[in-house]
């Protein structure tokens, strides 16, 4: 549990200088998914550092996956969102509202009930079925930046963001599925098609359009799914009698996210004064 929360801190903040660095880069064509973002952001040093803190988060993160059930780590990470709410607030001139503290406290209070009901990870290795479904889904991802990335900013954002938590749900259950490197095993490719679909998706979402939508759907889709497939294919459980409390945990904490998800960027002109906004989004 605390790898799972040291993960989601690392997130939480690499989130923030990120989202500035996607702001501060050169503005593409402006149509569908931007594929060359990535690069132009890598010339942040906001980016670059952000990046290290995901490297160290995705190692913690897989610690956690490899102890814990998929349901727990997805709350955790989920939870991330806390953290970067808690960061600006201490850090830069953004201030959280009374709700926004209770939504802090709802988060760590949803964790504090998973880990008391979460019982061990499953054991199931996933069927041969399972493993191409995973490849499958995340070549979807791709194609829902494709489809996405043409939809007005109110529907792209949302679009994008869902298929971001996709690719990253694709991840966590990967991670869970892969034992050793072995180049003819589809969840290998997939977790590596997932998790790079997931951050051009996530990185065009936060350039433009709604912060707070991009952000949502990114929660929903690396929470839900994955802790489902945990549940039903892989046989997570959660401590005999305890299975309610670990859903209204889930639940909790997910909700508490999702009222915080505004923070999956800070407010741009808040985090960096000299940072121009070439398309400021729509206010949460």
């Amino acid at each position: 549990m605390i790898c799972a929360l040291a993960s989601s801190v690392c997130f939480g903040t690499a989130s923030v200088l990120q989202a500035v660095a996607a702001r501060a880069a050169t503005p593409g064509s402006g149509g569908g998914v931007d594929v060359t973002l990535l690069w132009r952001a890598l010339r942040q040093w906001r980016y670059v550092v952000g990046l290290g803190l995901d490297g160290l988060g995705f190692v913690l993160e897989v610690v956690a996956l490899r102890t814990l059930p998929i349901y727990v780590v997805g709350a955790a990470l989920a939870a991330s969102l806390a953290v970067t709410a808690v960061v600006a607030s201490r850090l830069l001139p953004v201030r959280l509202s009374r709700v926004e503290w209770t939504a802090v406290a709802v988060v760590c209070a949803g964790l504090a009930l998973l880990a008391l009901a979460a019982g061990e990870e499953g054991h199931r290795t996933g069927s041969e079925a399972l493993r191409w479904a995973l490849l499958a889904t995340a070549f979807g991802v791709l194609l829902v930046g494709v489809v996405g990335g043409r939809l007005p900013d109110r529907p792209r954002a949302l679009v994008l963001g869902l298929g971001s938590g996709f690719g990253f749900g694709v991840v966590e259950v990967g991670v869970r599925l892969v034992d050793g490197v072995d180049l003819a095993d589809p969840v290998l490719y997939a977790v590596l098609v997932g998790g790079g679909a997931a951050f051009l998706l996530l990185t065009s979402a936060l350039q433009r359009g709604s912060v707070t939508t991009a952000t949502a759907g990114m929660v929903l889709g690396e929470t839900i799914g994955p802790a489902v497939v945990g549940v039903v294919w892989l046989g997570d459980r959660t401590r005999e009698g305890l299975g309610w409390l670990a859903v209204v945990g889930f639940a909790v904490a997910v909700a508490g996210s999702l009222t915080l998800a505004r923070f999956g960027e800070a407010p741009e002109a808040e985090l960096s004064g000299d940072v121009a906004d070439p398309a400021r989004p729509e206010a949460p």
